[in-house]
């Protein structure tokens, strides 16, 4: 699975939208995602002119979910600049 391909898998069709950025089934995060894709084909442009993408998500309990690359929590690899 490419999660960069630029065509949906179908699972993505029964996705439904993870509010607190996980499943909102399980609440397992996206990180225990079997599968991923990224709808880099329609990003949406933000009021400060900031584009943001719909990303899928199949988690393993087998609901399929997408959330805002926007609503993404921070990464702990990501250097402090404070």
């Amino acid at each position: 699975m490419d999660a960069f391909s630029p065509t949906p898998p179908p699972w993505t069709e029964t996705a439904i939208h993870g509010l607190q950025f996980c499943c909102p089934r399980c609440h397992a995060s996206a990180n225990k995602a079997q599968k991923a894709w990224i709808n880099r084909r329609a990003p949406v442009i933000t009021e400060d002119y900031g584009r943001r993408w719909q990303e899928f998500y199949l988690c393993e309990c087998e609901q399929a979910w997408w959330a805002w690359s926007s609503d993404r929590p921070p990464s702990g690899f990501r250097e402090n600049k404070g």
